[in-house]
């Protein structure tokens, strides 16, 4: 908010330059075009999405009663602001899997971004190239991999850089190890250099609202191109005479039966998982998604894992476990310093996140903004593309609060 004209060069963007933006605007009669407030962000997305966009965001476990809790934990740990401390000098950015990133925010990686909009995966990707921050590809993209990588290279190249920002690619680790290394193999030579195992998710939660509509996206042919787009797959589906073409319905349970349904990893497959990438890669980094306990957390570094993420992801898939945030400090003292400790579920505010980077985090992954963006209206700089407009705002909006006043 201080005159930029003013205040001394900073190593980190002048995020909080948009606030200012935002009320010299206002003065001339130009208001922002919606809130980012997150309970007003719900609302409108649940006025303007398709009823199956806002079962999808929306429903959790049971009751969502881990839902609840991820929230009331943030609420159980307060700030105490500290005066006469020099701001004006602050740099929010970090280092993370050996990339620098402006400041410590991930996209996490949210499945079927088409039931949201037409664009999917290729918005988020291009403004998370467009902000340098990593970007987290899940593997029930409704886009192609290489499509998607192309579009955060693009969001890259308009912010003026040679290439987008860092890559991951999140795993649900298919029941045939061929798959597992066609995706990997994939993932790597288009640029996601990190890989994120997400291990809370061998079956799907009980999810009233999905349920009440039959509402899974999968089975309507939606959340399918990283397997319909792999020769691997591809393979299988001619074997068993399936166009996804003529019959989306039944490719896509064939899809999601491959890398989700009956199959219940355990930690002796974790050390071939882990091989199998660090020789496509090279040795990068091998992430852990979903771990909720220090006992865990102690497990997943004595295999070999490079980091973990805390996660219960966002109280979708049980029902009644404990919030995320409240076992983020164990963890991080169980596994030291020395590994990499990421937080998700939860984060709606920078205040949240200066509360998870205060106990430990060193970073956080932010994915229900996502469903609420195609429901906004353009945004000053890209009014041709409102849903990548709204969700560059968005993520915007939470580093200028984290380096200004949350």
């Amino acid at each position: 908010m201080a005159d930029p004209t003013s205040r001394p060069a900073r190593t980190s963007p002048p995020y909080d330059l948009y606030q200012r933006e935002i009320f010299k605007a206002g003065s001339y009669g130009s208001l922002p075009p919606f809130s980012t407030d997150p309970d007003q962000l719900e609302h409108l997305a649940k006025e303007k999405l398709s009823a199956r966009g806002w079962l999808y965001a929306s429903s959790n476990a049971g009751l969502s009663l881990t839902h609840a809790s991820n929230r009331l934990a943030f609420s159980e740990y307060q700030i105490i602001p500290r005066m006469l401390v020099p701001t004006l000098t602050r740099d929010i950015s970090t280092t993370l899997f050996g990339h620098s990133i402006p400041a410590p925010i991930c996209f996490a990686p949210i499945g079927v971004n088409g039931i949201y909009h037409p664009d999917g995966e290729l918005a988020v990707a291009k403004v998370a190239g467009e902000l340098g921050l990593p970007y987290c590809l899940s593997t029930a993209s409704s886009r192609k991999l290489e499509n998607v990588a192309a579009a955060n290279d693009a969001g890259g190249t308009a912010a003026g850089r040679e290439r987008g920002g860092p890559r991951f690619f999140q795993l649900y680790l298919p029941h045939s190890w061929e798959l597992a290394e066609s995706l990997l193999r994939r993932a790597w030579n288009n640029g996601f250099d990190v890989c994120v195992m997400t291990v809370d998710t061998d079956h799907l939660a009980w999810r009233h609202g999905d349920l009440a509509e039959a509402n899974y996206a999968f089975y309507y042919g939606i959340g399918n191109k990283m397997g319909w787009s792999d020769p691997v797959f591809q393979k299988y589906l001619e074997e068993k005479g399936i166009d996804p073409a003529t019959d989306p319905q039944t490719a896509g349970r064939a899809w999601i039966d491959t890398i989700w349904h009956g199959k219940a990893h355990s930690w002796a497959d974790l050390p071939r998982v882990i091989r199998l990438w660090k020789d496509i890669s090279g040795g990068r980094p091998f992430v852990l998604k979903g771990i909720q306990s220090a006992h865990d957390a102690l497990l997943a570094k004595q295999h070999g894992c490079d980091g973990i993420i805390v996660s219960n992801h966002a109280g979708r898939q049980v029902d009644g476990a404990v919030g995320s945030l409240e076992v983020l400090p164990e963890v991080v003292d169980a596994v030291g310093r020395d590994m990499p400790v990421l937080f998700d579920s939860g984060i709606r505010t920078a205040a949240d996140v200066f509360k998870a980077l205060a106990l430990g985090a060193r970073a956080v992954l932010v994915g229900r903004y996502v469903p609420s963006l195609p429901s906004c209206k353009p945004v000053r700089s890209m009014p041709q593309q409102p849903f990548s407009g709204c969700c560059s705002t968005l993520f915007s909006t939470l580093m200028t609060r984290i380096s200004s006043p949350c």
